[in-house]
């Protein structure tokens, strides 16, 4: 067999393989997500999480050009040499991208392993918003001592990312298996590009490194990186990530990152009632503290001024990868972590 059809028939091979471990999630859990992937992550943290700047994306950037360097390359070969030579990149990428974290994507639901369920009904949501309403009205009212004005964190970025072990430390102790260790936290590089392309943050998962979008509202930032956290202890699912961000952020002592979570998951909440009954989210927003919606109204305006064609283009393919990587739902399932938080907290203190 010639050596060139070697890494694309690896390809078949790991898509073969991942559609069977789809079908062993204890499996994933046991021996990757909770054995080999720690190793993996520590490693990687440890060897960039001092490195002041992103590597990752320097390692993406330095892919893009090789890529542009390849197309030049190959651009006289035969069409049979350039599907072999993309098939082979494409192998080495896919299985590289899974040994070092996408397998986590494979591991046990995070609501089965906490026994949270995912149904629930109308009321239960209204109920639950209307808790949301309070907490986030308080906070907003200790932080301003003004109920219309919006919550502006003076904080640095850097001090954030400092601040944020504490909210992890403390909801590792209820549960261990949420500890966050080694960190590992940067602002993009790229952070104009990613607003662009309407994203506030993202994992890189050949460096684990959890990148921030520096541009976005400040109000916002502490949840993002709880968010992107997430990603590095092991969970792939976005509505998990939301849902121990969250948990993440109300257990920190700072009341910055209490107020980002509950604001966020307000307006996720929000967002399910207008769906549902306008009349009904028309009723809750009446109950909301002006500062609170100041604050919405400027993320609103921030992502407008960057609406274009590109964000657009992007959430589409994101949407499609995550449909993929076993998130049936897609984009939307960013807002299923409302399922997660309602049934979490059917008889907890919000």
């Amino acid at each position: 067999m010639k050596r060139n059809y070697l890494l694309p028939l690896f390809l078949l091979f790991q898509i073969i393989f991942l559609k069977i471990v789809a079908y062993f999630p204890e499996r994933v859990e046991q021996f990757y997500s909770n054995g080999l992937y720690l190793i993996i992550a520590s490693f990687s943290r440890t060897i960039f999480g001092k490195i002041p700047f992103s590597v990752g994306d320097l390692l993406y950037l330095i892919l893009i050009i090789y890529s542009l360097f390849c197309i030049y390359k190959y651009r006289t070969s035969s069409w049979k040499t350039k599907v072999l030579s993309v098939l082979s990149f494409l192998s080495v990428f896919y299985f590289l991208f899974h040994l070092l974290w996408a397998l986590n994507y494979y591991r046990q639901p995070l609501f089965e392993k906490m026994q949270i369920s995912k149904e629930y009904s109308d009321e239960k949501l209204y109920d639950f918003t209307e808790k949301l309403i309070a907490k986030s009205n308080d906070i907003q009212y200790q932080i301003t001592k003004n109920k219309t004005v919006k919550v502006e964190n003076k904080a640095s970025q850097n001090d954030i990312f400092t601040s944020s072990q504490n909210g992890y430390n403390n909801l590792s102790l209820q549960y261990p298996y949420l500890k966050y260790q080694i960190p590992s936290q940067k602002k993009s590089l790229f952070s104009l590009l990613l607003t662009y392309m309407g994203f506030s943050g993202y994992l890189n998962p050949f460096t684990n490194e959890a990148q921030v979008n520096s541009k976005i509202p400040m109000y916002d930032f502490p949840f993002v990186i709880c968010h992107e956290m997430a990603h590095q202890i092991g969970y792939g699912s976005e509505s998990e990530c939301n849902f121990i961000g969250f948990l993440a952020c109300k257990k920190s002592s700072d009341l910055y990152f209490q107020y980002s979570a509950y604001v966020v998951a307000l307006h996720y909440c929000m967002e399910n009632i207008a769906l549902k009954d306008e009349s009904k989210f028309n009723f809750f927003k009446s109950k909301i503290n002006l500062g609170i919606l100041e604050n919405y109204k400027q993320s609103e305006v921030f992502w407008k001024q960057y609406d274009t064609f590109i964000d657009k283009g992007f959430h589409t393919f994101y949407d499609q990868f995550l449909k993929i990587n076993q998130q049936k739902d897609g984009i939307e399932s960013y807002s299923k972590f409302v399922d997660l938080l309602l049934n979490y907290y059917c008889n907890k203190n919000l």
